[in-house]
């Protein structure tokens, strides 16, 4: 039986296989939850606007785990889930009508994170649903290979399959994050990296400062900021050139706050 904040989103989502197809796995893995797994709540939240608290009250509700223990996290880490979380969405398949209704709302400040939202905002505005997904496929899919390969150990090695992704598999494996089998790309997919870098800032994954300013050193700042800044002057790119430039402005922003103290 479903819960009541699963049953909100497959409402808000228009069914299971849009919630499916939005969240780019396989209908039957979401006909199969009874609840919205802790992985994906954040994932959920962006794509069909349902609070995370009602998705998932045992760690949202009030701060308040299960357990007794406070999951409560300040401002900047929420914000940073959801930055985070939206480029994991935006990565791991092409946005939808609703969603790109949703991306529109966007609005920013004179800051260049501000600009960047901008930017995104009116390109969703503009953008035509079927338009962007031919554009998603022709950037990261493609008839052979996309323009971009969108994976660490290729952006790092020239190979895919290579030793970045084995020593990403293996700190995974020490924090206890385990993979999603529905999923059929590797972990260092550039969507994948994005929603684990969410759970650490949502508290999700509950992992302290320090741990998740190593695993940015070790996992994303070596490559992904270059991925997102090629991505902002592809010239085949339309709306995902305003995604590359969030993405390399945001990854900016995590740098320069990873070298403070905790």
């Amino acid at each position: 039986m479903r819960d009541i904040g699963l049953e909100k989103a497959i409402t808000a989502a228009g069914g299971v296989a849009s919630l499916a197809r939005g969240l780019g796995i396989a209908q039957p893995s979401v006909s199969g939850w009874s609840r919205v797994p802790a992985e994906r709540v954040l994932a959920v939240e962006a794509l069909t606007k349902v609070p995370r608290a009602l998705l998932r009250a045992d760690l949202f509700d009030g701060g308040v785990m299960a357990d007794g223990s406070s999951s409560e996290i300040d401002e900047i880490d929420s914000l940073r889930a959801a930055e985070w979380g939206l480029l994991a969405v935006l990565m791991g398949r092409a946005p939808n009508g609703d969603l790109l209704a949703r991306i529109a709302g966007l609005t920013g400040d004179a800051t260049a994170m501000g600009l960047a939202h901008i930017a995104l905002g009116q390109a969703a505005a503009s953008a035509d649903e079927t338009l962007v997904g031919r554009e998603y496929f022709d950037l990261f899919v493609g008839v052979g290979r996309g323009e971009f390969l969108p994976y660490g150990s290729y952006y790092l090695t020239g190979f895919l399959h290579e030793r970045p992704l084995a020593r990403l598999r293996a700190d995974l494996e020490r924090l206890g994050v385990e993979r999603d089998g529905a999923r059929s790309e590797p972990e260092d997919h550039i969507a994948i990296v994005c929603e684990i870098m969410s759970n650490f800032a949502s508290g999700v994954f509950e992992v302290d400062f320090d741990t998740q300013r190593a695993f940015f050193e070790a996992h994303v700042k070596p490559w992904a900021s270059r991925f997102f800044a090629d991505l902002e002057i592809s010239q085949r790119a339309n709306f995902y050139r305003a995604v590359g430039q969030v993405g390399r402005v945001f990854l900016e922003l995590e740098a320069q706050a990873f070298t403070l103290p905790a």
